[in-house]
């Protein structure tokens, strides 16, 4: 009986872990650090805990910071998708922020590797006026491309989070239990000794 008390008290007694107060990454697809050859369709991220779509950023850029997502993310429950519009080869980020129960912003990213690229798009070739052209005149095609659009995900500053200390408290709490039960054990023992 005492040592359940030890147990129950030290857990009382025991700090809250970061684990508890943060929301925290558990997975991605493409996973952190990976090289493909082939793009995916999407990248996903999943996370502790349900997400807020409202307060949730999520941002992907390849090489040169350009924007790869085509489209905006889609939420279900802990996890986040967002269409992948993959560019050149290279380095890719995936950022994320987004809020924790203790009011301090979650925000990391996750990098891959895309081995191969896709060439760069043509550019248009439109007519500078809008009038059909009569016979025996052509159009006169412009030479600049449209402006390309920014995307419409919202921006995350990259950064680092906590990810895996929560687990490293947890960790170090379990290991102060087991070491005041083994106490509590010893102690009842030797007081049963005559």
């Amino acid at each position: 009986m005492p040592v359940l008390v030890g147990v129950a008290l030290g857990v009382a007694l025991l700090p809250a872990t970061p684990a508890f107060a943060h929301n925290s990454l558990t997975g991605s697809n493409p996973v952190n650090g990976a090289k493909v050859a082939t793009a995916p369709a999407k990248v996903e991220l999943r996370f502790l805990a349900k997400l807020d779509p409202e307060r949730t950023k999520i941002t992907v850029v390849g090489p040169d910071n350009v924007p790869a997502a085509g489209g905006a993310p889609a939420f279900s429950g802990s996890r986040v998708s967002v269409p992948f519009s993959p560019g050149a080869a290279g380095l890719y980020i995936v950022g994320y922020q987004l809020p924790s129960n203790d009011g301090h912003p979650v925000k990391g990213e996750v990098r891959f590797t895309l081995t191969t690229g896709t060439a760069a798009a043509p550019p248009s070739v439109t007519p500078t006026t809008g009038t059909t052209p009569t016979a025996g005149t052509t159009p006169t095609p412009s030479s600049s491309p449209a402006p390309a659009s920014p995307s419409t995900t919202p921006v995350a500053a990259a950064g680092t989070d906590d990810t895996g200390r929560g687990w490293l408290w947890a960790a170090g709490g379990l290991v102060l239990l087991a070491a005041l039960a083994a106490g509590l054990f010893l102690r009842r023992r030797r007081s049963a000794r005559p």
